[in-house]
């Protein structure tokens, strides 16, 4: 069930019926109004034939607009194009416009040119456009600067994918690029291999024959990488499960006239060992209160999902988000990302159904509520986060009234995301978490909420664990005044052991503010590609403080002991280069003694020194309000610690006059088993 969308209920031809308006999840509670109580709808728009040869012979009455991003050549999809008297064109998923505007052909035209998270050159007045010289048959090609992190790529679903593709007469890659299904635009994305093919489910969608469409869960599948899907860079073909009418089936028939909305997709053997696909759903009011939740598994003849258990709704714990598998102590789990992974279950059928066997990682007392505000300590006092059922965990807004009712330390918060630089907090909404082999960490892409826009702004951060830290983050994708919520980040796609990863999430008007929507765009799932080797995304990592043969050494996850053991976290610094900081190496060994050096990336292995984190220069230009110096503390034997502390580490020790580097704040006091 998507966690951002919403309905209401109105009286059509004396039935009930339910219309599309978007909203929040049931924790997350705000509605839409639409001025006398009328439903804006999709609209009608033209639909084109499918065949991109029947425009062939006309695409040279079209004059085409390229823009393209100018770091990688490729086209922009969703630039606005706009004329002197506000005549907007939108790019298709090529960064084509096919202009045929009658009195502006023949004439030099100018258009203002701007995108959500890309630049446009400012003329000599500060307009960012060109004027073109606007002609049948003719072209030109803008170049866009991208601010994102991200590149946008293309539109996965709705109306008029590459319209303006086919209008040209040029050959789009999808099969069906312009109506598929019939579907104008779904809600939110959840994905999974079943079968031998990805299959690809949304929430409320439209259609271009009435303003209510399907409320009932749409489906879709398409093939694996390698076994003749697109290439994840140019489109996802989409064979959609359809009506007797063409238009997406109904994949949750349940009795009522409430929506229904899955989530959590596993699959999982049953006793005969036939792969089985499960989900949970629930079924909600207009006011997205749940009404009934359960799990549902997926009937392969019928091609629907048919009701298995339900649960008790004042249970708080529950399967939601995007699951990942993980081995924890030599039992599998299903780990569910709403919006971290802190809850859990067996991976077996007979736990997946059983609410009762769901753990989460929570502070409070086993078996109470949020509101009866009992946090688990241990007999000194300290903070007991463990795995629990029936038990819920703390959310952002409940993590804060906590800290404020001083039943919390702000260094006991293990929600604790923020921006790298800014040091400002982070509201992380919906999003998924997966390892990452490329990084060796665990990867998140999240949605933010209240951030510069409502639901617009899209963040990456890494943990060393499935829990996390979940502390320094990136954004990656920002919005003026529109919404992008629900991404979830798609491994299927990962190139180069996901040094290139691919994720998508709803782009739509709702909530944002603003009271336009974007023609065709709207209300759809938009992808986008990420480069994990830009240099713009180092993000710090967690430093341990580790014990080696009774000297206290510095390390990063993958150095830490095998062992186990829980780890404090001396302080954050990247593991790899970024701009403006230097390595900084580690020389000895336990008996003499570890020594850390700032040095140039020329040194190497052979002269002794290992790098051990990257670190900016101790008198670095305005240094990010994120980061503190790093000191050396050495006692009398000439034994060397280092810390961020302003006061000497202990008896005996003193510390340096100058700080040896700057590196980043650790924020909490919590102790972290990594390995």
């Amino acid at each position: 069930m998507p966690t951002v969308r919403a309905m209401r209920v109105v009286e059509a031809e004396g039935s009930s019926s339910l219309s599309r308006v978007h909203g929040l999840s049931q924790a997350f509670p705000i509605a839409r109004r639409l001025g006398s109580g009328r439903f804006l709808g999709l609209g009608l728009l033209l639909l084109l034939p499918t065949s991109p040869g029947a425009f062939a012979a006309e695409g040279s009455r079209y004059f085409a607009i390229t823009v393209v991003d100018e770091q990688t050549g490729r086209g922009v999809p969703l630039v606005e194009l706009t004329t002197t008297n506000s005549i907007r064109y939108y790019t298709d998923s090529n960064g084509i416009v096919a202009l045929d505007e009658p009195g502006l052909m023949g004439q030099k035209v100018f258009f203002t040119v701007k995108s959500h998270g890309y630049e446009f050159a400012k003329d000599g007045f500060g307009f960012p456009g060109k004027p073109l010289e606007v002609a049948p048959g003719g072209s030109a090609t803008l170049k866009v600067k991208r601010i994102n992190i991200a590149e946008r790529l293309y539109r996965v679903t709705g109306q008029g994918i590459y319209r303006d593709t086919v209008l040209l007469g040029r050959q789009p890659p999808l099969r069906e690029p312009v109506l598929n299904g019939q579907v104008m635009g779904s809600d939110s994305v959840q994905h999974i291999i079943y079968g031998g093919r990805n299959f690809w489910f949304w929430g409320d969608t439209g259609r271009p024959s009435y303003p209510l469409g399907n409320f009932f869960t749409t489906g879709a599948t398409s093939a694996l990488p390698g076994k003749g899907a697109l290439d994840p860079e140019v489109g996802v073909d989409l064979s959609y499960f359809v009506d007797e009418t063409g238009f997406a089936k109904k994949m949750t028939p349940m009795p009522g006239s409430n929506p229904v909305w899955i989530d959590a997709l596993v699959t999982l053997p049953d006793e005969t060992g036939r792969e089985g696909l499960y989900c949970a759903f629930a079924k909600v009011t207009q006011a997205m209160e749940a009404i009934e939740r359960g799990v549902l598994k997926y009937d392969d003849g019928k091609q629907v999902f048919a009701k298995v258990t339900q649960f008790d709704l004042k249970n708080p714990v529950r399967p939601a988000g995007h699951p990942f598998r993980h081995t924890d102590k030599g039992v599998e789990y299903i780990y569910f990302a709403q919006p971290f992974p802190f809850t859990r279950v067996r991976a077996e059928v007979k736990s997946y159904l059983d609410q009762g066997a769901y753990e989460v990682y929570s502070c409070l007392r086993e078996g109470t509520r949020v509101d009866a505000r009992q946090v688990d300590r241990h007999a000194d006092g300290s903070i007991r986060y463990a795995w629990k059922k029936n038990t819920p965990a703390l959310d952002p807004k409940e993590e804060g009234e906590y800290i404020k009712a001083g039943l919390l330390k702000p260094e006991e918060a293990l929600l604790l995301l923020r921006d790298t630089g800014t040091g400002k907090a982070v509201t992380a909404h919906a999003g998924s978490v997966y390892w990452n082999e490329y990084r060796k960490r665990w990867i998140t892409i999240r949605c933010e909420v209240f951030g510069t826009s409502m639901l617009g702004e899209t963040w990456y951060a890494e943990g060393d664990t499935p829990l996390g830290p979940w502390v320094y983050a990136r954004k990656i994708v920002t919005h003026d005044k529109y919404s992008f919520y629900n991404p979830k980040h798609h491994p299927v796609f990962d190139r180069d052991r996901g040094r290139i990863i691919y994720f998508e999430g709803t782009y739509t008007f709702t909530f944002s503010g603003n009271t336009e929507a974007t023609p065709r765009y709207d209300y759809n799932q938009m992808m986008y590609r990420l480069n994990l080797d830009d240099p713009r995304l180092v993000s710090p990592v967690p430093i341990y403080e580790v014990e080696e043969q009774g000297v206290r050494v510095l390390r990063v996850a993958d150095r830490l002991p095998t062992a186990g053991g829980r780890y404090r976290i001396a302080f954050f610094a990247p593991d790899r280069s970024a701009p403006n900081t230097l390595p900084v190496y580690e020389q000895g060994t336990p008996e003499a003694g570890y020594r850390l050096t700032i040095g140039e990336a020329k040194a190497k292995p052979a002269d002794g020194l290992k790098a051990c984190f990257h670190a900016l220069p101790a008198d670095a230009k305005d240094p990010p309000a994120t980061t503190v110096p790093l000191f050396a503390f050495t006692d009398s034997k000439g034994g060397t610690i280092y810390g961020t502390e302003e006061s000497p580490a202990g008896d005996g020790f003193t510390r340096s006059e100058r700080p040896l580097c700057r590196v980043w704040k650790n924020p909490s006091k919590l102790e972290w088993q990594v390995r």
